[in-house]
């Protein structure tokens, strides 16, 4: 027993390059590319924003700059407190005068100098933690764009919800949803 369908319009390479030299299939104008999304995701993994910049749209690239910019600077921030605080607390184990002793007197406690070292150690952690989810979503953000891009989005193929409000009951307002799809 045997079962047809349709006939592949396309059967060899040949066929293929030919309809790439007819325009059918015009990959040097992003049509279709299907390395694109590969290709954006490598240079967002190399330099964040730079798979944004590959798929031309480059006013995301200073959003993301920006995006890593935030966590970088926190980090920094919270490491330098660190560090001063995890000093002037081994100073003060050591007996040692520390810059939060001024003429003899403890400004800051030994107990706070603990606090602030667990709570700038968090806060480090969590800046870093969050610069490594804004990188890993740039990349994957150039890379669903990158797919989106080879879409077609004519007009005729909109998705345009509409809210309509029941005519019969007035005291208990009711919405549905209508979907048109044009072909």
């Amino acid at each position: 027993m045997s079962l047809y369908s349709q006939k592949d319009s396309i059967t060899d390479v040949t066929k293929i390059q030919d309809l790439k030299i007819k325009g059918n299939i015009n990959t040097s104008q992003g049509m279709y590319d299907p390395l694109a999304p590969s290709k954006a995701a490598f240079y967002s993994a190399i330099f964040p924003g730079l798979g944004q910049i590959y798929n031309k749209k480059y006013w995301k690239a200073p959003i993301v700059w920006g995006a890593m910019a935030i966590p970088v600077y926190y980090y920094q921030i919270n490491n330098r407190d660190y560090r001063r605080f995890r000093t002037a607390y081994r100073l003060r184990q050591n007996g040692l005068t520390d810059e939060f002793t001024i003429d003899g007197v403890e400004t800051v406690s030994t107990e706070t100098l603990e606090t602030a070292q667990e709570q700038l150690s968090e806060n480090r952690d969590f800046s870093l933690l969050s610069g490594i989810v804004i990188y890993i979503l740039q990349i994957v953000e150039a890379s669903v764009n990158a797919h989106l891009m080879q879409f077609n989005t004519d007009d005729n193929l909109t998705f345009k919800p509409t809210l309509i409000q029941d005519p019969i009951s007035f005291d208990a307002p009711t919405v549905g949803l209508t979907i048109k799809y044009n072909f």
